[in-house]
């Protein structure tokens, strides 16, 4: 059939690709995670106020090359909502504790927006753990006080108020190209937005947004110039939260890294272009050109 989108829902992008999903307990965390593939441990870490489901168009991609681990931050999504600041050192702390709690002593890293943060900074301060890291439109380097006040409002929006129309704002928020943002994605985060607790969750979360607690985890070369392993920038031309002047930051402070524009995209280049996305880490951490 050559009528059918190329899309169809998340669960269509899975329907062939053994994969378990389930509940870890990290250091009394209940925390949801998706695993799939075989071959070296590839860890995926969404953004503020997402979850696992933003990998969905790439993980069927990535098992056939990976053992690939997708879960939902502390905080987030289905995992468990403790109420305290979900600061970065706390944000890293969970990640290694999952992988501890997974059996991975090292690991490939690959966040997106906030998981590039949290991924950065765990290469910085966990250098052991790390095998090579790619940094997903990070967003905002450069601390910018205007970008943080639109994530925080466009968010605290979206969750006190998680309607259709103020999810899809924000959803679409993340895409170049909006009318790929379905139905079923929007309604999938209002029904996280809804969780018992989650208005609680979100502002702990966005206390990365205060200026003043964002001043002791802020992107800086003092500790951005710690990361040893060979990292990937991968940037697009459209992101709403930094552009390539935020990239040539990074270029000049991390050791061994290097950068990948992919065009025609925004915040979420793993939804808008998972062929170029799943390409882009294949040769960076397998050292060899796509196949496909």
């Amino acid at each position: 059939m050559t009528d059918l989108p190329e899309h169809i829902s998340i669960w269509g992008e899975l329907a062939d690709t053994d994969h378990e999903l389930r509940h870890v307990d990290v250091a009394g965390v209940r925390t949801r995670v998706l695993r799939a593939g075989s071959g070296p441990d590839l860890v995926l870490l969404h953004g503020t106020g997402g979850h696992l489901e933003a990998y969905a168009r790439d993980i069927a991609g990535l098992a056939r090359d990976f053992t690939v681990t997708a879960y939902d931050m502390v905080g987030h999504g289905w995992s468990e909502l403790p109420d305290r600041p979900y600061t970065i050192d706390v944000l890293c702390s969970h990640l290694v504790g999952l992988l501890d709690a997974l059996g991975i002593a090292t690991a490939h890293l690959s966040g997106e927006s906030l998981g590039g943060w949290v991924a950065a900074w765990t290469a910085a301060h966990h250098p052991e753990r790390v095998d090579r890291l790619v940094l997903n439109t990070p967003g905002n380097i450069a601390n910018k006080p205007e970008v943080m006040e639109r994530l925080k409002a466009s968010t605290l929006a979206a969750v006190r108020d998680p309607s259709d129309a103020t999810v899809r704002r924000r959803v679409e928020f993340l895409f170049h190209h909006t009318e790929m943002v379905t139905d079923e994605l929007v309604n999938l985060r209002r029904q996280v937005y809804s969780r018992p607790g989650f208005v609680r969750a979100i502002e702990n979360t966005l206390v990365l947004q205060d200026p003043v607690i964002r001043r002791d985890f802020a992107w800086d070369p003092a500790w951005v110039g710690k990361i040893a392993a060979p990292t990937l920038l991968l940037w697009t031309d459209h992101d709403p939260t930094g552009g390539l002047d935020e990239a040539d930051l990074l270029l000049g402070w991390i050791p061994d890294a290097r950068l990948t524009v992919i065009e025609d995209a925004g915040h979420w280049p793993q939804w808008e272009k998972p062929r170029l996305y799943l390409q882009s880490h294949r040769q960076f951490l397998l050292d060899h050109p796509d196949p496909s």
